[in-house]
């Protein structure tokens, strides 16, 4: 099984580290709620965010 994962790095330090192509992400629409979120990056170098599920746009 593949996803997010935390473990220890050789100094003792707690690292998150990518494990699979299902990663978990912490965005959630504040509309809707929905996890179907694009990361758009604007025309002065912003980002900002859409729900593919109900459109709702923020940054």
């Amino acid at each position: 099984m593949t996803g997010c994962s935390s473990g220890q790095t050789t100094d003792g330090r707690t690292a998150d580290r990518y494990t699979g192509p299902e990663a978990h992400t912490a965005l959630s629409c504040p509309s809707c709620g929905s996890s179907h979120v694009a990361q758009v990056l604007g025309d002065n170098g912003g980002v900002s965010y859409v729900c593919t599920s109900c459109g709702h746009s923020w940054s």
